[in-house]
């Protein structure tokens, strides 16, 4: 099975950026599609982005097209996302996530079977 540890979270001002990392270990990491997803304080869980083993296909939540984007560098057994335009609203805990389902980018948390341990982005005004 995967393992998955994010980092790249902290503290940021509102119309910064940050680029959140994820690297995966314990297997073959094109063998899985990958997910970000946030939980904000008092929150569900929700979507942020996809994208499938090859990269060729990603989702993006529409609270954050425009302003996010995930890819990925399968040869360092890396997801990324890189989070523009910062907002307060932004702050949560980050998340990445395997699926099997490879070839989708999607955005069903339930199709995740592994997770991080997330990485906490806070965006002040």
């Amino acid at each position: 099975q995967v393992q998955l540890v994010e980092s790249g979270g902290g503290l940021v001002q509102a119309g910064g950026s940050l680029r959140l990392s994820c690297a995966a270990s314990g297997d073959i990491f094109s063998r899985y599609a990958m997910g970000w997803f946030r939980q904000a304080p008092g929150k569900e869980r929700e979507f942020v982005a996809s994208i499938n083993w090859s990269g060729q296909s990603t989702s993006v939540a529409n609270s954050v097209k425009g302003q996010f984007t995930t890819s990925r560098d399968n040869a360092k057994n890396t997801v990324y996302l890189q989070m523009n335009s910062l907002k307060p609203e932004d702050t949560a805990v980050y998340y990445c996530a395997a699926s099997t389902y490879n070839a989708v980018a999607s955005m069903r948390s339930e199709l995740y079977r592994y997770w991080g341990q997330g990485t906490q982005v806070t965006v002040s005004l």
